[in-house]
């Protein structure tokens, strides 16, 4: 087949697959330079549509020589493959893997493939995607859009994002090496799903891969580029990493892009620079500004001298670089407070208006008649569309990891998990140098009500915010803002305690840092709940119920009442006209 007619191909195959369910996340890097205390964050808001919840704790392992790591399906790449076990809930059976992922045998996950195990793999915090491992290397991702989606295949695609960063946790301890194993992984062993952006950082050394299924049908394509230091990353749902120059340092790139890509018709040299976001896509994911105004915000909150503007030409605009110098330095509650944005203050707030009803709640539910797939389609029409904002309704959960070159990594690498919505969920911080994590973090099952699982206590309040947001919202963003604000000192005795016990026994140290990370959540859970039930009874009816004082009418605020039917209730006796 001719290039041309396999690029058609491809923009057919676009328009067929669009359809497909679609994971929307937003994800960010804060390097060294760019933090007030030294710290690198990488930030995960993991928008998942109520698929598996749960943090799983992998365990440290030794293999015997010659053992093979089977490579499982994800869910999260296209949806459900059934032939292989694959499920939104649970998301893997395997107990070889660790405890959690413990089921049914006839459940058990059916591998799409294997690779060559090493005598020793490393304990990691496991998601949707890989999180975080014992030696503070962490992860990131966002979904992106690209011109050819596809299935996995054994023999010829048995690699996804969620997989590849798990090996790379289980194998590496820098970011650089973490890149460079799963480059060769897909390429070896071929690539299937959506577009991805994986931001991947250690405590020195921050990096962004993105990657694509080949039109080739096997092998994998995919870029690197290095985050420079003093500077934050940001992406969401849309490639960031544009002229490929294979003489840039600050590159890695795959060993056949620009082969392919030249083939395929997406790229002549004659044409300049390759461009990866116009090779590996359409442009900007699901409707105009669903990605853009995302990167704008993050952008403009931290670097706001720069003045850049929330409109552009296309979805495939330059008008926002890949990285920036913060106008200040970040701190954690700063990185946290960016992935609560509704677009506060700015003029698509989400807390104002006629979609925000009378409370001024931020969420939308999202239908059938909303945009899904690829903006680039050019057959595509929308009767409209919501702002689409960074702290989602729809969101699982939310990862910042945290790491710190000063410390031993056991203490230095920290993980603040925040179950369900960011801007309603409070971040808990664990240690990587824990031996396991509370099982109310790893009992998760969005389709059955649990008091005993953490996911659920933060999914509840969330949603009861609905009732009255302006003022339930107020409540919970006070009660998390006290919680993380006693963590974080907290933290500093916990961190001399730990670091003293690892001078002499770092086993000690890490059976420390288990019991005080446990009994800190457990305790922060439980508070929650019964603040739950505080909130039930503090606005039941529509009142404001106070001990003693129950029953306080709020109503409505008066600018809501004069646009609605109240404004001609009926205020006298006469008939209307």
């Amino acid at each position: 087949m001719k290039a041309g007619k396999r690029t058609l191909l491809l923009l057919a195959l676009t328009a067929v697959l669009s359809a497909a369910p679609v994971w929307a996340c937003t994800t960010l890097i804060v390097t060294v330079g760019a933090t007030t205390d030294g710290s690198t964050f990488v930030g995960h808001s993991d928008d998942d549509d109520l698929c598996d919840q749960r943090i799983v704790y992998v365990p440290a392992a030794d293999h015997p020589k010659g053992a093979r790591r089977p490579v499982y399906a994800s869910a999260v790449a296209l949806g459900e493959f059934p032939k292989f076990r694959c499920f939104l809930t649970p998301r893997l059976v395997d107990p070889d893997r660790a405890p959690a992922y413990g089921g049914p045998a006839a459940l058990r996950s059916v591998p799409l493939g294997f690779i060559p195990q090493v005598p020793h793999t490393y304990a990691y915090f496991d998601g949707s995607y890989g999180i975080m491992n014992e030696h503070q290397l962490m992860f990131g991702e966002c979904t992106d859009g690209v011109r050819q989606n596809l299935d996995p295949e054994p023999g010829k695609r048995i690699f996804y994002s969620s997989e590849l960063s798990r090996v790379a946790l289980e194998r590496c301890r820098t970011a650089r090496e973490a890149v460079r194993l799963m480059g060769n992984l897909l390429e070896t062993y071929g690539y299937y799903g959506t577009g991805e952006t994986l931001p991947v950082a250690d405590p020195q050394e921050a990096w962004v891969m993105e990657m694509a299924p080949s039109p080739d049908g096997t092998g994998g394509l995919w870029v690197a580029r290095r985050v420079p230091d003093g500077e934050v990353f940001v992406a969401a749902n849309e490639f960031r990493i544009r002229d490929v120059d294979p003489k840039d340092p600050d590159l890695m790139i795959g060993s056949k892009l620009f082969e392919t890509a030249r083939r395929h018709g997406l790229w002549k040299p004659e044409d300049g620079p390759l461009d990866w976001l116009k090779v590996a896509s359409l442009g900007e994911y699901n409707h105009p500004y669903y990605s853009l105004r995302r990167v704008w915000r993050v952008l403009d909150r931290v670097a706001p001298s720069r003045g850049f503007s929330p409109w552009v030409e296309c979805g495939t605009t330059r008008a926002y670089p890949f990285s920036v110098k913060p106008d200040r330095k970040l701190s954690l509650r700063d990185v946290a407070a960016l992935f609560r944005d509704h677009y506060e203050g700015t003029p698509f707030d989400l807390t104002a208006g006629v979609g925000a009803g009378p409370f001024g709640n931020p969420d939308r539910f999202y239908g059938p008649y909303d945009g899904q797939g690829d903006v680039g389609d050019p057959k595509r029409k929308l009767d409209g569309a919501w702002e689409r904002p960074i702290s989602v309704t729809y969101c699982g959960y939310t990862t910042l990891c945290q790491g710190r070159s000063w410390l031993p990594d056991p203490i230095g690498g920290v993980c603040w998990i925040g179950p369900d919505k960011p801007s309603e969920t409070c971040f808990i911080p664990f240690h990587v140098g824990v031996r396991d994590l509370p099982p109310s973090f790893q009992v998760v099952d969005p389709q059955v009500f649990n008091r005993k699982a953490a996911w659920w206590a933060f999914n509840f309040t969330a949603h009861w915010a609905w009732l009255r947001y302006d003022r339930i919202h107020a409540d919970i963003a006070a009660k998390r803002d006290g919680l993380e604000a006693s963590f974080l000192r907290s933290l500093e005795e916990q961190d001399r305690k730990a670091l003293a016990l690892h001078r002499t026994s770092p086993a000690k140290a890490r059976d420390f840092l288990t019991r005080a990370d446990r009994a800190r959540a457990d305790r922060t859970v439980a508070d929650w709940w019964a603040f739950a039930d505080r909130l039930i009874v503090r606005y039941n009816d529509g009142f404001l119920n106070e001990p003693g004082k129950m029953a306080q009418p709020l109503g409505y605020p008066r600018n809501w009442l004069d646009g609605t039917e109240w404004r001609s209730g009926p205020t006298t006796y006469a008939p209307k006209p």
